[in-house]
């Protein structure tokens, strides 16, 4: 099992129980979700920096990408703000580029002091190893994942639960609603007499799966993974809030932690987003360009009645 810095013992997250501590790794159906719930109360703040060509950038629902800045400058900036843990995703990582990610891994732990996630790139135990002996706490996996669910388990196994993130990319899908009788009242067309189910995408969005994100997010915490970053296609880079019902229908369905990502334009969307269900709010956009500081966030969401580490 990987043993986290010292550094990165996230004790505001929920991703951290009896694992970290060097029990054997646990199912999310041996964690008693409901207790483990009740017991952390601190909510978390989390920029996201998406990395391409060793630079940090930002789209507008996964295109029309724009430079924001070094990865590594920027992590540290944010420790400093007092980001509660950091991620970073190569959006085009490729075997070529594998070592890329894990000179990142070793340059951000040599100037960071909170925990961070490395995705990209990640298809195998080995990948992981590399990347977590680098200095991150945690790996993030999404396609290599749906291509070959096992790996979860691999991963879960080797390392613990609480060092497996699954990455999940949702794009809403409108369907009719149902005609039983029940109400229609789960998905954006609701009011249309529509309902919305989210399917996961691939390969920086552009390739669907034909997988239901909310089953495929239990079938990943079932397998092992120990935290969910859900990314809502529909809202990533828009500004337009995040996907709130996405959030609260994963957040229902698993044990584990939810980070809400995609949509963040204002400060009220992440408290909107954390009390929907989520654990922390991913922000991007908001940070890079300075439009609010992390440590704004935090105060305008314990304003809002969020728990959060000050």
């Amino acid at each position: 099992m990987h043993v986290p810095r010292l550094r990165g013992c996230p004790l505001t997250g929920r991703a951290v129980s009896q694992d970290f501590l060097g029990s054997p790794a646990r199912g999310p159906e041996e964690r008693e979700p409901d207790r483990y719930r009740e017991r952390v109360h601190l909510k978390r703040v989390i920029p996201c920096l998406d990395v391409d060509g060793g630079r940090v950038v930002k789209g507008v629902e996964f295109v029309d990408i724009r430079d924001a800045g070094d990865p590594v400058e920027l992590a540290a900036h944010y420790d400093r703000e007092g980001a509660d843990e950091l991620v970073f995703l190569d959006i085009t990582a490729t075997h070529e580029r594998r070592e890329t990610i894990v000179e990142l891994a070793r340059r951000t732990a040599d100037e960071v002091f909170v925990p961070f996630t490395i995705g990209g790139g990640i298809r195998s135990v080995q990948d992981a190893q590399a990347v977590l002996d680098a200095g991150a706490d945690k790996v993030s996996v999404n396609s290599a994942a749906l291509a070959r669910p096992e790996l979860i388990d691999e991963l879960a196994r080797v390392f613990g639960a609480q060092c497996v993130v699954l990455a999940v990319d949702a794009k809403a899908q409108v369907r009719p609603a149902p005609t039983n009788g029940a109400s229609a009242t789960s998905g954006a067309g609701a009011d249309l007499g529509l309902e919305a189910t989210w399917e996961a995408y691939v390969a920086g969005g552009r390739t669907a799966t034909g997988r239901d994100v909310v089953e495929w997010a239990r079938e990943a915490t079932a397998r092992g993974a120990g935290e969910i970053l859900l990314t809502s296609m529909d809202r990533d880079g828009t500004s337009d809030g995040y996907d709130l019902r996405l959030t609260a229908a994963v957040s229902e369905a698993v044990g584990v932690p939810v980070i809400a990502s995609g949509g963040a334009g204002e400060l009220t969307h992440l408290a909107e987003a954390l009390h929907a269900g989520a654990d922390a709010a991913l922000c991007a956009s908001i940070f890079h360009y300075g439009q609010h500081t992390v440590g704004e966030a935090k105060e305008y969401l314990e304003r809002a009645g969020v728990p959060v580490r000050r």
